[in-house]
């Protein structure tokens, strides 16, 4: 089974939230699944994780990997890479997220890894998250959501995986906005405008038990196709 890299349209629409659906989906099938966000940043918490998006990932996966592993590299600012480079001096190290994520790979059936922002956040001045996933070498997944402007968002994320050649196993409608595009004509002009498969939508889940988003990912979800080799 195949690594893959959740990428999204954008920040905040909900990629540590699918991620961590599939993390547990995973394990309740008796996957032996380990996870990853290569970059997190924003405030640190008082206690265990610095990220709370990589606690929530570490926690749904259910492993005890080392932080440095999990996460390499954490910046104390809400802000791409590249940009808390420049105000923190603080320079991205991507042969470090590179090699964690070898060693992780040795230690899991497979991994699931986490972006940050959209595919073209900037980690290096000519270094993108696109080029991270080309490094990694692994399929990628994206979560977009349903508010208006998903669409261009979605496409144009589309494109630049297309630029870049990497396999893209579909798109994860994620439909928590109460003002969003109806998911149903969403998913049809998703499908005709970029001819990329729809895997499905995730609903708000109130229940956030392992059984609960277990049942509703694997409900919701086309999660063969997402992980057939």
């Amino acid at each position: 089974m195949k690594s893959l890299f959740v990428t999204g349209t954008d920040t905040d629409v909900g990629k540590t939230y699918v991620t961590a659906g599939l993390a547990v989906s995973l394990r309740k099938s008796g996957v032996d699944v380990g996870v990853m966000k290569p970059f997190a940043a924003g405030l640190k918490q008082k206690t265990g994780f610095k990220s709370e998006d990589v606690e929530i990932l570490a926690n749904a996966s259910e492993t005890n990997d080392p932080e440095n592993l999990i996460n390499p590299q954490f910046f104390p600012i809400p802000a791409s890479p590249y940009t808390a480079w420049k105000n923190l001096k603080i320079k991205p190290k991507v042969n470090s997220i590179l090699s964690s994520f070898k060693e992780l790979k040795k230690i899991h059936e497979m991994i699931l890894v986490e972006g940050m922002g959209g595919i073209m956040t900037p980690i290096l001045k000519d270094y993108f998250v696109s080029d991270l996933i080309k490094d990694m070498k692994i399929p990628s997944v994206v979560v977009c959501r349903t508010k208006v402007g998903t669409i261009n968002h979605t496409i144009l994320t589309i494109k630049m995986c297309e630029k870049y050649r990497i396999p893209l196993r579909g798109i994860i409608i994620n439909d928590f906005d109460s003002d969003g595009y109806n998911v149903k004509e969403l998913t049809r002009d998703l499908k005709s405008l970029t001819g990329i498969p729809i895997l499905g939508s995730v609903p708000f889940i109130e229940d956030l038990s392992d059984e609960s988003i277990s049942k509703i990912f694997k409900k919701n979800l086309n999660l063969r196709k997402l992980f057939s080799e």
